[in-house]
């Protein structure tokens, strides 16, 4: 325990106690003290005991600080940290031991521990291992770190300073520029080689401003990410290599480079392209993403080659660079424009063209015409005209002519028609198009062979009347008022609908039937016999031209359906011979009529003679049938 003198009292009040300092008037005053004078006794003489001290708050109860009742000493029993606790408040009072009251107003006063250089800087936020890229510019690099001081803030206990005390390898040179009080970040001047070293060792010292000061070490390490500082360089600078003309071909030569990168980087992956010798684009080049070699293809067959005996080699120059743009470091500078770096590596190939028997030649693979359907045959559509280089002995044969409508003269390759063309044809796509294919075939060894498409416009004319759709419809008395009547027309617009529909000039006709001229609702004047009619009809189309057509109507007693009862019977009866579809449907047919002569039971009818009764006796009418 350590007891505090007045005097050390006096030095602990002076630090923080605020009511000592702002209210000096409530300072205690203790009764007045009776002396006698001339007092015979030992002196030093104790002439007052007759008062308690007590002492209250932080750090009392847990024994930290405590108070002698009767000398009002103040002990602290053991070492107090400012990092822990920065101020104790404490109180005390007074006590008259012969009354047991308080003697004045407690007194409060602040103990604030001061602050000693007892804590070192640490560092937080901090990644040991940082990767960095190969072209990193100089400046700032991805490692930054945070450092704390627990000391009293502001002083120069808890100020702290990050310097490098080494690095491995030496160069580039690595530094430390702190941004505040608490935050630093590294930085380099010059450039990575990623070749000469992969990894850096970086020592870092964070040291406080105290006496003395305190510091903290720490290692950072530095992976250099491998990045493209090396081109790609051709393994051979001349290559020669033979194609067939008039072929296409793939992977007709490889070629090889070598590069330093990390393999499958974009460091070390390779692309290629033309510098000459390609401007018709018969070649094209890609990449073996496994090698990294340079694939050479024949892509395409050009007139300029197969028409021509003059150009039988192409020179090609071919060039190399990576994925990722290169950069390089050359006297511990980094040197990114392409400018300023060395020219990508080339190489020449010489690629020889073998001849062929060239094919014939066609001026216009794909020829359109136009004609009018119907016209006289004997029309020359088109004579072609053919070149072969190889051959002047070019004969033509027909290859598609669908409809057989066309001939072919062997020797001009003439084409005329034989036949008149029809537009509706089936033949005839839906764009109105014939299309007619002839080849012309040399004499060489293999014979060589080209194809000509000839696209034939039809254009159309009035040479379609309007016809029925259906020529034969049931007219259900028992349901129906009126029927439609659908027609159509082959040709196209305006050669067709709307059409105008009119009942042939017949009194009698006209008597049992009403057609809408506009819609072709057939509508029944009176009720019918029932029985088959044949109602003579003229449709015609917008151009005037007139069909003439005939419907054949059923009127009959459709039932609940839709189809006459007398035509299932008798589609029935002519499937006499199958016995088992014979009773299979008699059963059914049973079932129908059982069901449809209850429902008609329960009908009431009016007496009206013969509007409402079926005379059996007329011709043309219904007549009765036994089924044994």
């Amino acid at each position: 325990c350590l007891a505090l003198s007045a005097r050390q009292m006096e030095l602990l009040l002076n630090l923080a106690v605020l009511d000592v300092l702002l209210r000096s008037k409530r300072r205690w005053v203790l009764s007045t003290i009776e002396l006698e004078e001339n007092m015979e006794v030992e002196y030093p003489f104790k002439i007052s005991t007759k008062y308690k001290f007590e002492m209250s708050g932080d750090g009392v109860h847990d024994g930290l600080f405590s108070i002698n009742d009767t000398t009002g000493d103040v002990y602290v029993h053991r070492k107090v940290d400012r990092e822990e606790k920065e101020i104790y408040h404490i109180t005390f009072d007074v006590w008259d031991k012969s009354t047991n009251t308080k003697m004045d107003r407690e007194l409060s006063f602040d103990v604030e521990v001061k602050d000693i250089n007892d804590k070192a800087p640490m560092f937080t936020n901090f990644n040991k291992t940082v990767n960095v890229d190969e072209n990193t510019e100089e400046g700032f690099l991805p490692a930054s770190m945070e450092v704390t001081d627990r000391d009293m803030e502001k002083t120069d206990n808890s100020k702290v300073s990050i310097r490098v005390v080494s690095q491995n390898p030496a160069e580039p040179k690595i530094n430390v520029t702190q941004i505040d009080d608490r935050m630093a970040r590294l930085t380099f001047k010059g450039c990575f080689d990623y070749d000469k070293a992969k990894q850096f060792k970086v020592k870092l010292t964070a040291s406080d401003h105290g006496k003395p000061p305190l510091s903290t070490t720490e290692v950072i390490t530095l992976n250099i990410v491998n990045k493209n500082n090396n081109a790609p360089k051709f393994k051979q600078k001349q290559y020669e290599v033979e194609a067939v003309e008039m072929t296409t071909h793939d992977d007709i030569l490889r070629i090889a480079v070598e590069d330093k990168d990390a393999p499958n980087t974009d460091g070390w992956k390779a692309k290629y392209y033309f510098i000459s010798g390609n401007e018709e684009e018969i070649y094209s080049l890609r990449t073996d993403p496994k090698t990294n070699e340079c694939i050479l293809s024949v892509v395409k067959v050009t007139a300029a080659l197969h028409l021509t005996k003059i150009c039988t080699q192409f020179k090609l120059i071919i060039q190399s660079e990576n994925v990722e743009p290169l950069s390089i470091c050359k006297d511990n500078k980094l040197i990114k424009d392409p400018k300023l770096l060395p020219p990508p590596d080339s190489v020449n190939v010489t690629v020889k063209m073998l001849d062929t028997n060239d094919a014939p030649v066609f001026e216009e693979q794909t020829k359109e015409v136009y004609q009018v359907e119907e016209s006289e045959p004997g029309q020359v559509l088109y004579t072609p005209k053919v070149q072969d280089i190889d051959s002047s002995n070019v004969r033509f044969v027909m290859v598609e002519d669908p409809a057989g409508w066309m001939s072919l003269d062997e020797k001009t390759g003439k084409l005329t028609t034989t036949k008149k063309m029809n537009r509706e044809s089936p033949f005839v796509d839906e764009n109105n198009i014939y299309r007619v294919a002839f080849a012309a075939i040399d004499d060489g060894t293999p014979p060589a062979t080209s194809t000509c498409t000839i696209k034939v416009h039809l254009r159309d004319i009035n040479d379609n009347t309007p016809k029925l759709v259906n020529s034969s419809m049931i007219f259900c008395d028992n349901k129906v008022i009126k029927i439609m009547v659908p027609a159509e027309d082959s040709d196209a617009e305006p050669f067709s609908g709307p059409f105008i529909f009119t009942l042939k000039d017949d009194k009698t006709l006209k008597r049992l039937w009403k057609l809408d001229p506009a819609h072709a609702g057939l509508v029944a004047l009176k009720s019918l016999e029932r029985g088959n009619y044949s109602i003579p009809l003229l449709i015609q189309d917008k151009q005037n031209m007139i069909g003439h057509e005939t419907l054949e109507v059923e009127v009959c007693d459709c039932g609940g359906g839709d189809v006459c009862f007398q035509m299932l019977l008798t589609l029935v009866l002519n499937h006499g011979f199958n016995m088992k579809l014979y009773f299979d449907v008699s059963a059914v047919l049973l079932v129908i009529i059982v069901c449809y002569k209850q429902k008609q039971k329960f009908q009431s009818f009016e007496d009206q003679g013969q509007q409402s009764l079926i005379h059996y006796n007329e011709e043309g009418m219904s007549v009765d049938c036994k089924v044994s």
